[in-house]
């Protein structure tokens, strides 16, 4: 039996979407979910060409008053994923890569279907 969310559901279908296209662009995922106790929690980390590159994925519906996923990464929420990618790099080794931030965009319909993804800097 799935105990997850009907909100968890859409988030995971998002963040595999990101992932799938990720990967189809010739990215390696190093870690998915990478949490740190009262710290947070990195969505992706993936590598290509040396480079590091942090995910934070959101999902919005294709319509509604909901803030564009760029601006729901506040500074707050910036400062958690900041943080917990310096737990990120020292656990992998990887504290002599260059970290590039991302926004792993998802819209979906009101049955949770993706209808886009896109990928932004922030």
């Amino acid at each position: 039996m799935d105990n997850r969310t009907e909100k968890r559901k859409t988030g995971d279908t998002a963040e595999q979407a990101v992932l799938d296209l990720m990967l189809g662009k010739g990215y390696s995922l190093i870690v998915r979910n990478f949490a740190v106790h009262n710290v947070g929690e990195l969505d992706l980390v993936l590598e290509k060409d040396g480079d590091i590159y942090v995910v934070e994925v959101r999902s919005r519906q294709n319509f509604g008053p909901y803030p564009t996923s760029v601006e729901s990464v506040g500074p707050g929420k910036q400062r958690k994923i900041l943080r917990c990618t310096g737990y990120m790099l020292s656990r992998f080794g990887l504290q002599d890569r260059n970290v590039v931030f991302l926004i792993g965009q998802v819209t979906h319909n009101s049955s949770g279907l993706v209808q886009n993804v896109e990928i932004i800097p922030f």
